[in-house]
């Protein structure tokens, strides 16, 4: 395997794994089972807000209002597995 493709690989896998685990930390902090003023989960929802909503604003911004469901995150997910797949076939 081509080296550039294995760090785009790991590149785009470790922010898929981010996108999952900014997900996973606010259903966690909206249910109130982990309190959001503990300060290692408030600097790791920082990080993980600041890595993840400049791509994801632009996409809640286009999606339709489904309520309290926020589907974003799967749309950036599959739009990146789709660029990893264009990536594999082109080169």
């Amino acid at each position: 395997m081509n080296p550039l493709l294995w760090l785009f690989d790991t590149v785009v896998s470790l922010y898929i794994w981010m996108v999952v685990a900014q997900a996973v930390l606010s259903l966690l902090i909206g249910f109130g089972i982990v309190n959001a003023r503990q300060p290692l989960v408030s600097s790791i929802g920082e990080f993980l807000y600041r890595v993840t909503e400049p791509v994801l604003a632009p996409i809640r911004r286009r999606m339709p209002n489904l309520g309290p469901v926020d589907i974003s995150p799967m749309v950036l997910i599959i739009g990146l597995l789709f660029l990893m797949r264009l990536v594999h076939w082109v080169f």
